[in-house]
């Protein structure tokens, strides 16, 4: 039985939906958290229990790709925690809610700083991931991307069928600035906006915990 603060704070919540006619939603890891995906810094987090990773991602990708794709083939055969928690989920109420608002017309647009995967956008028609989808490669020297299902992996770097640069993963990596296209449509959407949801993320990391503030 819902008590009579959380019926109340519901009630508003709807009252401010039927009020506003641009609504955006920033939604982080606590969203799939039901779903049997680890947050990274909640109760359990992959950061709680291993501590954060280190911020030079970017920069070892740059210094030698091969190495990093070797790494990276290596959890995908093998398999991680984290990576098996994404494969094994399904959408939870969740998911299916922040679906059926924008179905329904009440949310114009999701702004998601996770990689991109299957059940966080499940139903989802206008969103954009911050950093990136793990299903995708991009070109790192400006072609085009391909789903990685697509890409040979059999000799490290993969390399970009349109131009013959290096494939890296879609995730933005620490240290690696995030699309310049990706990131001044959040802006855009953030500056749009007259009602701002922010769900299941801790809003502390930067660019992203500007959207609601700039809203």
């Amino acid at each position: 039985m819902i008590d009579a603060a959380l019926d109340r704070a519901l009630k508003d919540a709807a009252a401010l939906f039927r009020r506003s006619h641009y609504a955006v939603a920033l939604t982080g890891a606590g969203l799939s958290a039901e779903s049997g995906i680890p947050t990274y810094r909640g109760t359990g987090g992959v950061w709680t229990r291993f501590g954060e990773p280190t911020i030079d991602g970017w920069d070892l990708f740059c210094q030698d790709p091969e190495a990093w794709w070797k790494i990276s083939i290596e959890h995908r055969v093998g398999g991680s925690e984290f990576s098996e928690a994404i494969d094994r989920a399904v959408p939870n109420p969740a998911h299916y809610a922040m679906a059926e608002l924008e179905h329904m017309g009440r949310l114009a647009h999701v702004i998601t700083p996770q990689p991109g995967d299957p059940i966080r956008s499940k139903g989802r028609r206008r969103g954009r991931e911050g950093r990136g989808t793990r299903s995708r490669g991009r070109c790192w020297s400006g072609g085009l991307g391909s789903r990685l299902e697509g890409v040979a992996l059999s000799t490290p770097p993969p390399i970009c069928k349109e131009c013959g640069g290096v494939l890296k993963n879609d995730v933005v990596m620490f240290g690696e600035p995030i699309p310049q296209d990706a990131l001044e449509e959040c802006y855009r959407q953030a500056f749009k906006a007259d009602l701002f949801l922010v769900v299941g993320t801790s809003a502390v990391v930067y660019p992203a915990a500007e959207f609601p503030l700039m809203a």
